[in-house]
């Protein structure tokens, strides 16, 4: 045996198995993906028992049947590393179902240890598990712990250190009877697959015969490499298959698991656990759901705790932010200051940290905003707002757990699509998954509410509030017909049965809480910080060549000269100080006028202008046109980009007062246009860090599918919208 062990951590959602994790590796942690799959490789390494231990927390499973990408990254991980020790944390309170993924390690020949997680929360429900017993009757290794305190860890690390050693990562598998028609199959496929070697260096052959019964798809695909073995496996699944649809009305799937469940429930009869019948039937957890998740009030307290936490959100993140755009300030000052003017200064300050800067500076809002949803996600409530929300998604062809990425990406306005993209990971259905990471885009994210705000005020400064909610409202609808339009269409399928558990409302740990901040806000920095800087240096060079000719430079530098030759007189003739700020502002214009002349006549100016022909149906201009194409790359840039096209230079999203003045005072601009402006940037293709994202969680066929799709969407309904209220 290698001096190194490495012991897998497995169990189902929400038991605790992650906290414990963290409890034992802490900040030593290093976080991948699992090779072909989306899924999130999380590992970490200390010491025990004066052996090096590399811990892999697996992803939570309910079962080894491959039909999501965390089971078969669990499973396959399993079999191909076979780890020294697998450790299933169990929730000790749910211990019979909980123990169904056991019997599943065990049929596998993993070798394990069965970890009887929150062991105070059945003490104070006055139950008892006698451990000793159920040690001896599954033949393996029963320690009592508690993830959230780390009560039980060193026994539990001790106890799979020397179950390790001891056995050396050879393990007999569980054999139970599944009933005689199941049975005689086994035995019939057992010998084919043993002469044959079919698999057999990695699993049991009776494991293998259980997957060709239940049906499983990819050891069905590999089997069907080996030719005539595979087809006379299926011929024998496929015979009890239909005997047993004719005389139980019931599919082999469904008899092995009723039998494992059996195999469970005679094990607890032997006197596993034992209950003081005098305690409080009705638990603290079941009392508060009956208030949380009522039908009439549940709904109401989830929007005031998301309404809430996003207000949290913005309170506690904008001095950090402002801090942050301070530094990012400072430091464009010093990059001016140390690089001579020119294109080189101009590619480092606009290019490079303006455009790192505006992402990077909205961290602290992602941060406390992480924060607030780890704290949810482990005090138990998310699963909750899942649950209820389930039935109104399913209508939708989404599924409860489809409410959070919409939340995240700003379901309540300033959220991110990226984090709301790859939260979709937790959807346990492909199709389903793949639909709430299409439409969940969807939502008003964080970049495009000064938009919003800009052209509200601009033309409809009296409704601001009603304005935005009806904005969200129908960023809502909007994503939820499309999601059923898409499961109708292209990503047809059944739903998914929502199998969640509701686990008992647990005070979070400090530590655990802020290691899912730090995990998933170095991830946002990492995926959006280094794609938006690449964006940002093309997005600079689009606007900033081709320069302008020569003559024309001249022209407007002639200009110039004429205003500052008049200014000088003025001041010579002893002019009034209110006389040469008009001269001030001349010169203004005059850099201004430059500034557009510039602008049109780049990369990004000629495709605005040679999109007019067929935006103009919109109410788009060139203006607009340009900012919407660098709206492609990231929504921030919109309102900077629309403020240097009306010639008023850069400006900053949060201060567009003239900006909205000059946009009302636009003839070309009315408030009809306006709302087709808000549809269009409200539904059009996700920014390029958020296509990246959806790309990584799904394919880039999908990820241009939304481009292609989402940018039609918007682009029809903007042309309603301003068509209609024009005629109107």
């Amino acid at each position: 045996m290698s001096d190194k062990l490495t012991i897998a951590l497995a169990g189902n959602p929400n038991s605790g198995k992650t906290t414990m994790f963290n409890a034992l590796t802490g900040a030593r942690q290093h976080v991948g993906n699992y090779p072909g799959v989306t899924v999130t490789k999380k590992e970490g390494s200390m010491k025990a028992l004066g052996r090096d231990l590399r811990i892999v927390d697996l992803p939570g499973t309910y079962s080894l049947s491959p039909y999501t990408e965390e089971e078969l990254a669990a499973r396959n991980f399993l079999i191909n590393e076979k780890p020294h020790a697998v450790i299933d944390i169990l929730d000790a309170n749910t211990l019979e179902r909980s123990l169904y993924l056991a019997v599943q390690f065990l049929e596998l020949g993993a070798p394990l240890v069965l970890a009887l997680n929150m062991m105070d929360e059945v003490k104070r429900r006055k139950m008892d598990i006698d451990t000793k017993l159920l040690s001896r009757l599954m033949g393996v290794p029963v320690v009592e712990t508690v993830a959230r305190t780390g009560a039980g860890k060193d026994e539990m690390l001790g106890a799979a250190v020397e179950f390790a050693t001891n056995n050396r990562g050879k393990v007999k598998p569980l054999s139970i009877s599944y009933g005689p028609d199941v049975d005689s199959a086994l035995n019939d496929m057992e010998p084919l697959i043993s002469a044959d070697r079919f698999l057999t260096d990695r699993v049991p052959a009776r494991w293998v015969a259980l997957k060709y019964l239940e049906g499983d798809e990819e050891v069905l695909a590999l089997g069907r490499k080996t030719g005539a073995l595979s087809k006379e496996l299926e011929l024998i699944a496929t015979r009890v298959s239909d005997h047993l649809q004719k005389t139980f009305g019931s599919s082999p799937e469904s008899v092995i698991a009723d039998q494992r469940y059996g195999y469970i429930a005679t094990l607890m009869r032997e006197g596993v656990i034992t209950k003081d019948v005098t305690a409080d039937r009705i638990r603290t957890s079941d009392r508060v759901d009956k208030v949380l998740t009522n039908a009439f009030l549940g709904p109401i307290i989830m929007l005031a705790v998301l309404y809430g936490m996003f207000q949290m959100t913005f309170a506690v993140g904008e001095v950090p932010m402002g801090w942050l755009e301070t530094f990012f300030g400072w430091l464009g000052g010093v990059a001016e200051a140390a690089i001579p003017e020119g294109l080189f200064q101009s590619l480092v300050v606009s290019g490079m940290i303006d455009g790192v800067g505006g992402v990077i500076g909205f961290l602290p809002l992602i941060l406390v905003m992480f924060f607030t949803l780890s704290f949810l996600e482990d005090l138990g409530y998310m699963a909750r707002m899942a649950y209820m929300l389930d039935k109104v998604f399913k209508i939708f062809g989404l599924h409860g757990s489809s409410v959070m990425p919409f939340i995240i990406s700003g379901g309540i306005p300033g959220g991110c699509a990226v984090p709301g993209v790859m939260a979709a990971r937790t959807l346990r259905s492909p199709r389903e998954k793949l639909a709430t990471i299409l439409t969940a885009p969807f939502m008003p994210c964080g970049a495009k509410v000064p938009v919003f705000i800009l052209l509200i005020a601009a033309f409809f400064p009296e409704s601001g509030g009603n304005a935005l909610f009806l904005i969200t409202l129908g960023a809502w609808a909007v994503a939820l017909l499309v999601a059923k339009g898409l499961r109708m269409t292209c990503i047809k399928g059944d739903a998914t049965p929502f199998l969640m558990e509701l686990p008992p409302y647990r005070i979070p740990t400090l530590r655990g809480v802020l290691i899912h901040t730090w995990e998933r806000g170095w991830q946002y920095v990492k995926k959006a910080g280094t794609v938006i800087l690449a964006i940002s240096i093309l997005l600079w060079a689009a606007m900033t060549f081709p320069g302008l000719p020569e003559q024309t430079i001249d022209q407007f530098e002639a200009q110039r000269q004429a205003v500052q030759a008049e200014m000088t007189l003025a001041q010579q003739s002893g002019a009034s100080e209110g006389t040469l700020v008009a001269f001030e502002d001349r010169l203004s214009d005059v850099d201004n006028g430059e500034a557009e002349e510039a602008l049109r006549n780049s990369l990004a100016g000629r495709v605005g202008v040679a999109l007019e022909s067929v935006t103009r149906y919109a109410g788009f201009d060139w203006r607009t046109n340009i900012a919407l194409v660098g709206g492609f790359a990231a929504k921030e840039v919109i309102v900077s980009t629309l403020g240097t096209s009306y010639s008023l230079g850069e400006v900053d999203p949060e201060e567009s007062e003239s900006l909205s003045n000059r946009l009302a005072a636009d003839p070309g601009f009315s408030s009809w246009s306006a709302i087709a402006l808000i549809i269009f940037t409200l539904l059009y293709a996700p920014c390029f860090v958020a296509v990246v994202a959806m790309a990584k969680e799904s394919s880039w066929k999908w990820a241009g599918f939304s481009v292609v799709f989402n940018t039609l969407l918007a682009y029809g309904l903007a042309v309603a919208a301003y068509q209609i209220g024009t005629a109107l």
